[in-house]
């Protein structure tokens, strides 16, 4: 029978670490609540005592057993050199944590010892054993971090393997042993997890930092050698580089070596895990992330298009529905005849004949030459499928626009747009002021067309970019503009590119409203 891989979560300590990354009380509390429905085994809620708010993160947490599956671990380390456990206020914090299981980090590198610890070789041994034995005595499962312990074997192997067994003797359940500056390479990790397995009588673990690039492959080298038990970070945060990424640990383990686990019917929680904790510590998420990033089962090549719709085992080494993702097929100058007809099935948008496909390809490679991007414009995109197909009808005319700028003494800057709309047979003429010349804008073109489509009042832009296409022209460069829009339902980009910045922008959020009655006509 296959042993259980036992996952432990450190992204609420080693996690935090991330330079730029500051979690909150409420923020922690949150990402262990996903945590555990994602079914890791062991949640490091930090180190408590270090800090007021992981201290108090335990505290609310010990409320909180009820419903909870996975094990809370606390974070700490061996006492000090002069000091005996019992009199450690550090250790006395751990054992006021109400903790599930605490996991002690020691010195296992002989460099450490001598350099930062600055004791002898033998006293280090005896505060990790005696550390672990008072933990126990407290009534805690303890489980021992074997810090630096790859470079520490390949300096000295055997006192190395003997922090273990000194950990071990003191009753840890668990010896992690850590790749800490996270510079050994697989073969290396795998041949001393199996050595260390046939000295050791507790079952093993891996803490691999990513400073080689390697920490994924490291963790899966040790489980395949032995390890029962990994340890890593959601998306990779840490110090440094940062940690294994859990992400791409746990679905190899249980899809690739078919080893048990996390439940597998939860592996699909594992995109919107991602996400979460992306969003929790204000980054984005990186789109290339495997199994979880938006391009992860992206495809842009026709080719590649074209072989996926036939059989997506060609292009996809798994199903992304498995791991809570999903196929998206991208739309650029690369593009084929399959990623056009992929998208405009999406949108309901049958081609007929092979005309209509050709004339599509060849202008949306026209208008790539000519600076615009439909990857991230789908709105502006389906836009040019319904032109090219024709079931698309204008929903107003643009018969003029105004846009003054004006400066004022003491008064600050001021922007006005006027516009001029016609709507079947009616005409509109709208003046409003915004922020700046693009809002607007945006506000009298609202106005003008209130009367005739109030769902509008609905849709708000929530982002505004803008791409300098030329630089060398300077000022007169031409520029792409990259609106987003929501109505609080569903979120759509559009897509402008002129010379002049406020032409773009009219481009962009004509198709934004475009695209937002199209909807709504679908709908109605």
């Amino acid at each position: 029978m296959k042993k259980l891989i036992e996952i432990y979560d450190t992204t609420l300590r080693d996690g935090a670490q991330t330079e730029g990354v500051a979690f909150s009380l409420n923020d922690k509390i949150q990402i262990a609540e996903r945590l555990d429905e994602l079914g890791v085994h062991y949640i490091e809620g930090g180190w408590p005592g270090a800090n007021p708010k992981d201290t108090e993160f335990f505290r609310v947490m010990r409320g909180r057993r009820r419903g909870r599956k996975a094990k809370l671990a606390a974070f700490g380390m061996t006492t000090r050199r002069r000091r005996d456990p019992g009199g450690d206020g550090a250790l006395a914090a751990l054992a006021k944590s109400g903790a599930d299981v605490i996991t002690v980090v020691g010195k296992s590198w002989d460099l450490h010892v001598r350099v930062v610890t600055r004791t002898s070789l033998e006293t280090n041994l005896r505060m990790i054993r005696s550390t672990v034995e008072f933990l126990k005595s407290e009534g805690f499962r303890v489980f021992f971090d074997a810090e630096h312990f790859y470079d520490g074997y390949l300096s000295m192997r055997d006192y190395a393997l003997d922090t273990l067994l000194a950990a071990e003797a003191g009753g840890a359940e668990r010896l992690v042993l850590c790749d800490t500056n996270g510079g050994t390479l697989p073969d290396s990790v795998a041949e001393i997890t199996a050595r260390t397995a046939s000295r050791v009588s507790a079952p093993l673990g891996i803490h691999a930092h990513n400073d080689g690039g390697l920490a994924v492959a490291n963790t899966l080298a040790a489980v395949g050698a032995g390890a029962v038990h990994v340890q890593g970070t959601i998306n990779g945060y840490g110090e440094r580089c940062g940690n294994a990424d859990l992400c791409a640990v746990i679905p190899a383990i249980v899809l690739k070596m078919g080893l048990p686990s996390i439940p597998a019917a939860n592996l699909g929680k594992l995109t919107p895990t991602a996400h979460f904790v992306s969003e929790t510590a204000n980054r984005p998420h990186p789109w290339n992330s495997p199994y979880t990033g938006r391009s992860a089962f992206a495809h842009k090549a026709g080719m590649h298009v074209n072989a996926v719709r036939k059989d997506p085992k060609t292009y996809e080494h798994l199903d992304p529905t498995m791991v809570g993702n999903s196929r998206s097929v991208l739309i650029s100058e690369q593009a084929g005849r399959a990623n056009v007809e992929q998208l405009a099935g999406q949108f309901g948008v049958r081609l007929d004949g092979e005309r209509t496909r050709k004339a599509i390809l060849r202008q949306l490679k026209q208008m790539e030459y000519d600076g615009y991007q439909f990857e991230g414009a789908e709105g502006s995109f389906e836009i040019l499928v319904r032109k090219n197909a024709g079931e698309y009808k204008p929903f107003f005319e643009l018969e003029g626009f105004r846009v003054v700028v004006d400066r004022r003494r003491g008064s600050g800057t001021l922007s006005e747009a006027t516009i001029r709309v016609r709507v079947a047979d009616r005409e509109e003429l709208m003046v409003a002021e915004g922020d700046g010349p693009v809002n607007a804008l945006d506000n009298a073109l609202r106005k003008a067309l209130d009367r005739f489509y109030p769902q509008l009042r609905q849709v708000h832009l929530i982002d505004y970019k803008v791409r300098v296409l030329d630089a060398d022209r300077g000022t007169a460069a031409k520029v792409r503009v990259l609106i987003t829009s929501t109505d609080g339902r569903d979120t759509w980009t559009t897509v402008g590119v002129s010379t002049n910045v406020i032409q773009a922008s009219w481009r962009a959020l004509v198709d934004s409203i475009e695209h937002k009655l199209l909807r709504a006509g679908r709908r109605a």
